[in-house]
């Protein structure tokens, strides 16, 4: 892997690859991340995108998302002109029997997996139609759908992707996978019609940083999304390539750490700040570090090669 390819980073977002000739989906860097927002959902969401994001994660799972309230959020946004449609990413996930509340979940458990997806999708588009009237949904499309995680075969993962390939282009414009390991993906790249755009993993020390998955995203055209970020990584929000970045580019320390892993290449961020400010400061953060990279490029590069050391990246850069 080239040291280019490393260190080369799109402060606005990536461009997914296009599928069956559709229009492709723009992925902003940040992601609104909506878990465990519970009935404050669509306020954060509404909140959010007055702010300037443009992608909001959710997943028809009731046990952690409010789905329902992030539609009605973006309603409220487009209502009120913040937005229009066309302009922003909008992505939820097919969430498996396993990952369920039992007694609240899309679909049916006694169902196939071919059904469970189809009834999941169904609700997905009706909670993201463009009006509060119901035959609206008919006109709704999602900008991807992961699949939550893989289920517990191969088979059923794939049974459950094929499903989810029949909406593709027009109703679902990209796939993704998220929760997985790098055997799976690429099982379901070399089993797939459609491959997958992007993956949706933990950012942690625990699985390595996933260096080698997202080396192969990168050689695949993938976007990697990170999520548990923060919270993972207390080390890392405090090591000294972070403090120095934050310090130089006078941001914080959490956007700084931000930026040296969006450096990394093809790589976005799940951000789920609850304050407005906070939500005003990041995004504001990312235009900094745009411009310190930019004015810097020698200070820029010289940082992320010692971030790479931490994360392990740097084995990519002979």
């Amino acid at each position: 892997m080239a040291r280019s390819a490393l260190g080369r980073v799109s402060w606005e977002g990536y461009t997914l690859r296009s599928v069956q000739n559709a229009s492709p989906a723009f992925l902003p860097t940040f992601i609104y991340g909506t878990a465990w927002k519970k009935d404050r959902t669509a306020d954060l969401v509404h909140q959010a995108i007055g702010s300037g994001f443009r992608a909001v994660d959710t997943a028809a799972q009731p046990k952690h998302y409010r789905e329902d309230l992030v539609g009605e959020g973006v309603r409220r946004a487009i209502v009120d002109g913040s937005v229009r449609r066309e302009d922003l990413y909008i992505q939820t996930k097919f969430t498996s029997v396993h990952g369920q509340n039992p007694d609240d979940m899309p679909y049916d458990p006694k169902q196939s997996v071919t059904d469970q997806v189809h009834a999941s999708v169904k609700s997905s588009l009706y909670n993201f139609r463009l009006s509060a009237e119901p035959e609206s949904a008919e006109d709704t499309y999602i900008d991807t759908l992961v699949l939550h995680s893989p289920l517990p075969t191969m088979a059923q993962t794939m049974e459950a992707w094929l499903a989810l390939e029949t909406y593709v282009p027009h109703r679902i414009r990209s796939l993704g996978i998220s929760n997985t390991t790098l055997p799976v993906l690429k099982e379901i790249v070399s089993l797939s019609k459609v491959k997958p755009a992007v993956v949706q993993n933990r950012f942690y020390g625990g699985t390595q940083f996933d260096v080698p998955l997202r080396a192969y995203c990168r050689e695949h055209q993938i976007i990697y999304q990170s999520f548990w970020t923060l919270t993972a990584n207390p080390e890392l929000v405090q090591s000294q390539p972070v403090l120095t970045l934050a310090r130089e580019a006078s941001i914080s320390s959490a956007a700084a750490l931000y930026g040296l892993i969006l450096g990394l290449g093809q790589t976005t961020i799940l951000n789920g700040t609850t304050k407005k400010e906070n939500m005003e400061s990041d995004l504001k953060a990312l235009r900094s570090l745009q411009q310190f990279s930019s004015n810097n490029p020698d200070d820029w590069q010289g940082i992320l090669e010692d971030f790479q050391q931490l994360t392990g990246d740097h084995v990519y850069l002979e």
